[in-house]
């Protein structure tokens, strides 16, 4: 392992551990280039920036003079004296003050100012409320005052000077293999200098089937001119219009016509026409089954090509979800009696169809914005429509800024946003007043039951045994996942306020009863079965669409169902599931009707809650929750919890029971928790982590990430911002200067979360790219491990025969691969059944592999001859080292002491990775170095522990050293009584630092080790025969450590000793 050096300006997998090494008798890795040594910089009160410098007189005057104009615009210097009465303090502190954050609220460079000062603390209160009054933020950290222009934290582990930084220690002779592979690399280098530009990029990113996939044609090129190509297009519309006119008069087609003349949406048909034609954007509010999504795309399409510009139209209509783009584009084309892949088409992960004519395209909203890396204009796309924008989802609101942006270089490109309920006057006002027409809906008429309806219509009744949900584990982790969290949101606390304040006195004692010990953090699982018999029982004909929030609640209620006598019978009950994580061709099996007297259920998340109908739902069941990822910027914690939903989406819930029929409707929770609900849910930008974006931003060149964010609808806060960036640095993703690197570029082309996408590139780089995919992939999808309630112990037996090795990654990987063996023979099932896996979640993960392995080829990293980039696939050491890397920096490191054991995190000491230079390079040129990579990521054993108090080694830039001289031993002397301690001694001083200091201990087996110290920086040689000897190893060990290893003798101490004093002026 090698010592710490800050994040490279590229790419960078590679192999280092944390802060500074403290070097054993195993010996350690040396640099490549040589370390030296650094005092502790201890610069009071000045930014804590490796640009800043002090400040000129001259740039102080200029300071005073923006210092006095902030101050002026916002409070008094009165005003801020009399906030600084209370205490003791020193008054010309305080003005210095002034000064120095007056500085810092004009400087765009510098975000915040550190100072260890003694009289900075002590004065830290008055300074605190002085920078409050400037609108800046501040915090004590022990010993160390901060103040920022965003919010801080509770903890900083860069100002934690007691924070534990891990040794690293290595066998001697891997670290002479690794040596050997380095030197041959650099020899190479030096003989012929390779330039690594990024033109394989420009390359790979001009290649739009890597973000395209196909679907999004470009124009076809002119054949012999403009005019010849505009005949063709004439002569496809003229077909176009003959074909719809031809439907049209069919009987089939006057039928068809019929029915969606009753639709609302038809009603207002030349009103939305001749608003798009007037303005750029539209806003159009459309209330549940007016038809706004199935038939403002087809008005369009109609009128153009009634208007013989069919061919020359070219329509995207978004929508939030898989299952909406395919199953609103089946619609729309069985309308125009036609077949998908004709004029109409979809197109969403994993699959799509699109023909030569296709002028209307459904989409997911991810689909449309990876069109945009390639194509910032939208070439040849007439009108762009956004589905259901009242969701607010992360992708859309990034959808709005860019295509908000995009509409003054395209003028003639409509916008049409879409929504059954929206905040009109919002959408209204950002896209600069633009028009909103409102549609009124048609639904039959939905009978309403609260919780308190619910209960004394069934006489059910609630006890707080009978309201804890099964999900098949022990009965203490069930109550204690079902705890009060103990971080209320908002509408958690109105929630809980709402309920104490009830009054249900017009309800039986009984129902009171129940209600009074309802408990609203569980879903209840009983009282969906009951009330699922009771229906099956009591009630008319009509499939029943249960809300649940995730696939753990869908699981675990569909087992509860199969066991129950009257619901698991398949005579009698169709139970059916979707999820979004499940195939778009399982996903269609709710729009199927069963079989007479059977009755159809279907359990589901939120995906069902807008776009989609199916026919024939009479009943719904609303828990009223869904899993929302939240984020806490101060902590930078993402987690993924159910939430209580807005009352838009109750209403869109509710409104599924009365698309085709009258319908009732059960929400199970009482109507005052109903009431305290938001109106709209809050947007994802506000609650998720923004990596990804990010990364979308740069991609697109937008600008300033932050900038680019502060347009949105709702911008974001600039700590979740901050952490965002910040996050992309520490992988190597920005540079310095929020700039893209190359694997930040790379990263980019492949959609998934960063560290996944980290993973499979250095995956691809060190040739073991098959396992990696596998986990990748199966990070991606719902865990193929089940666990079923009656079968616990034989399932965890299962999965430990893949995960002997305590690797739950590698688990994976050797089920999948016993997976695809047994899929050679068709008996994948049975392999999923005997060893407890999901055979839905390992068809995912080959879907996946497929496509990821595709994008990689897209992209140029791998050739069309996969099996090249798995010679090391059989490394398990290796891919170990891959999965750490790709998780980088969410990982943990185990302690272990006499009788326990503790975990230490990346604050505590980081892992920082040395360059690889380019990930696009040709690898069999690099062979050596790829070679050492391997090399010590596979037979490193890891050894070492956590020590306290280390100052870090700081990197500079060295010139290239001189030849190699033959080693002198390590303990004996050489001529004149020459020795490695002498010679140790004589670098030191001339350096100005104090000779060395030297600590020895008699180890167990009467041999002695011994440890240098100089400069804070602690170096331990190898054990031997007498004391002395032990010294002189120390010494000669930090000499090969300052020295990386290579040089000796008297001619070099000269030459070593000039850079340590330059490190030492440096400081």
């Amino acid at each position: 392992m090698l010592p710490r050096t800050p994040p490279p300006p590229r790419f960078s997998p590679s192999f280092a551990t944390t802060k500074t090494p403290i070097l054993n008798a195993k010996g350690t890795a040396s640099p490549p280039s040589l370390p030296h040594l650094q005092q502790q910089q201890q610069q009071q009160g000045t930014y804590n920036n490796n640009n800043g410098s002090k400040s000129s007189n001259n740039q102080n005057a200029q300071y005073n003079s923006a210092y006095c104009l902030g101050i002026s615009e916002n409070v008094s210097d009165r005003q801020l004296d009399l906030s600084l009465q209370s205490g003791t303090f020193d008054e010309a502190n305080i003005e210095e003050w002034k000064q120095k954050l007056a500085m810092l609220l004009h400087d765009d460079g510098k975000q915040e100012f550190v100072s260890r000062e003694k009289k900075d603390r002590r004065d830290f209160e008055q300074i605190a409320a002085l920078a409050s009054r400037m609108g800046l933020y501040s915090h004590l950290y022990s010993k160390v005052a901060v103040f920022s222009k965003v919010p801080l934290p509770n903890y900083r582990f860069d100002l934690d000077d007691k924070r534990p930084q891990r040794e690293v220690s290595l066998n001697f002779g891997l670290l002479k293999r690794v040596n050997a592979y380095l030197g041959e690399y650099l020899s190479k280098k030096s003989r012929n200098k390779e330039s690594f530009s990024d033109n394989c990029f420009s390359r790979s990113s001009s290649n739009s089937s890597i973000v395209t996939e196909g679907l999004f044609e470009q124009p076809e090129p002119l054949a012999s001119g403009t005019a010849v190509m505009e005949k063709i297009l004439l002569r496809r519309s003229s077909l176009l219009r003959d074909q719809q006119q031809a439907w049209q008069e069919s009987l089939e087609g006057r039928e068809m016509l019929e029915f969606r003349q009753n639709l609302p949406a038809y009603k207002e048909k030349d009103t939305i026409l001749i608003a798009i034609l007037q303005n750029q954007v539209v806003i159009i509010s459309g209330e549940t089954g007016c038809g706004k999504t199935t038939q403002i795309p087809q008005f369009i399409l109609e009128s153009e090509i009634d208007s013989a510009r069919g061919a020359f139209c070219s329509i995207i209509c978004t929508q939030p979800r898989r299952i909406s783009a395919i199953s609103v584009s089946e619609r729309v084309a069985s309308e125009r009696g036609e077949k998908l892949g004709e004029s109409v088409g979809y197109k969403v992960r994993l699959e799509g169809i699109k023909g030569r004519d296709t002028c209307l395209l459904f989409c997911t909203t991810g689909i449309l914005l990876r069109r945009l890396l390639v194509d910032r204009n939208l070439k040849g796309v007439t009108h762009v429509i956004v589905d259901e924008i009242h969701e607010r989802g992360m992708n859309e609101d990034f959808l709005l800024i860019v295509l908000k942006d995009l509409l003054p270089r395209r003028p003639e490109l409509k916008l049409i946003l879409m929504s059954a309920t929206l905040d009109a006057e919002l959408f209204s006002s950002y896209f600069d007043g633009a028009p909103l027409i409102h549609i009124p809906g048609f639904t039959y008429p939905v009978r309403t039951h609260f919780l308190e309806n619910i209960l004394e219509m069934t006489g059910y009744r609630l006890t707080p045994s009978n309201q804890i949900d099964d999900y098949g584990q022990e009965r203490m982790w069930k109550m204690s996942k079902q705890a009060p969290r103990k971080r209320k949101s908002q509408i958690v606390s109105s929630v809980e306020d709402a309920l104490r304040a009830a009054d249900f006195k017009d309800f039986s004692r009984q129902t009171q009863e129940s209600l009074s010990c309802w408990n609203p953090d569980c879903i209840g699982f009983n009282l969906i079965e009951y009330l699922l018999s009771y229906i099956c029982e009591n009630e008319r004909p009509g499939a029943v669409l249960v809300f649940m929030t995730g696939w753990d609640d869908i699981s675990s209620l569909k087992d509860k169902l199969q066991a129950h006598p009257i619901l698991g019978d398949p005579s009698r009950v169709l139970l059916l599931t979707c999820h979004g994580s499940m195939a778009s061709s399982e996903q269609k099996l709710i729009f199927e009707e069963p079989e007479d007297g059977v009755r159809k259920i279907v359990l589901t998340t939120n995906i069902a809650e807008t776009s989609i109908t199916i026919n024939d739902v009479v009943f719904v069941l609303d828990c009223g929750k869904a899993k929302e990822t939240s984020y806490d910027a101060l902590n930078n914690t993402p987690c993924l919890l159910p939430s209580w939903v807005s009352k838009v989406s109750t209403q869109q819930r509710r409104g599924r029971a009365g698309r085709v029929q009258p319908g009732e409707c059960h929400h199970l929770y009482p109507r005052c928790v109903y009431d305290a609900f938001t109106e709209y849910q809050l947007p994802e930008i506000l609650r998720t982590p923004l990596q990804s974006l990010c990364l979308q931003i740069k991609s697109l060149k937008l600008g300033s990430i932050s900038e680019f964010l502060s347009r949105a609808l709702q911008s974001p806060k600039l700590l979740a911002v901050q952490n965002a960036i910040e996050y992309l640095k520490v992988i190597g993703a920005l540079d310095e200067n929020e700039n893209l690197t190359v694997l930040g570029r790379y990263l980019t082309m492949l959609p998934m979360e960063p560290k996944l996408g980290k993973m499979l590139i250095l995956g691809a780089i060190l040739n073991c790219l098959d396992p990696v995919l596998t986990i990748v992939a199966g990070l991606s999808v719902r865990d193929p491990f089940l666990t079923p309630l009656d079968k616990k112990d034989l399932a965890e037996a299962a999965k430990l025969q893949f995960s002997h090795d305590h690797s739950d990654h590698l688990a994976l990987v050797r089920a999948y691969e016993g997976w695809k063996e047994a899929e050679k023979d068709l008996a994948g099932y049975d392999y999923c059944w005997k060893n407890f896996l999901s055979a839905q979640s390992m068809k995912a993960i080959d879907s996946l592999r497929e496509e990821f392995l595709s994008l990689l080829k897209d992209t140029g990293l791998i050739d069309s001859y996969a099996t090249s980039c798995n010679g090391w696939s059989y490394d398990q050491h290796l891919i170990r080292a891959v999965i750490c890397y790709g998780l980088y920096p969410g990982i943990c490191s185990v302690v272990h002491n006499e009788k326990s054991f503790s975990l230490k995190t990346m604050e505590d000491g980081p892992v920082l990775l040395y360059s690889l230079l380019n990930p696009q390079m040709v690898l069999h040129l690099h062979h050596e170095l790829i070679s050492a990579i391997r090399l010590l990521v596979s037979e490193d054993q890891c050894d070492g522990r956590f020590v306290f108090g280390r100052p870090d080694l700081k990197p500079s830039n060295m010139p290239v050293a001189p030849p190699q001289h033959s080693l002198i031993s390590r303990t004996e002397s050489g001529p004149g009584g020459d020795n490695s301690k002498s010679r140790l001694q004589t670098l030191v001083t001339r350096a100005g630092y104090a000779a060395p200091t030297y600590k020895t201990s008699q180890l167990e087996n009467n041999q002695f080790q011994a440890t240098v110290e100089f400069n804070g920086m602690q170096i331990i040689g190898q054990p031997c025969n007498n004391k002395k000897s032990a010294e002189k190893d120390a010494a000669a060990e930090a000499l090969q450590w300052l020295m990386s290893g290579t040089w000796t003798g008297h001619e070099y101490i000269n030459y070593t000793s000039m850079f340590l004093k330059k490190s030492k002026r440096d400081n």
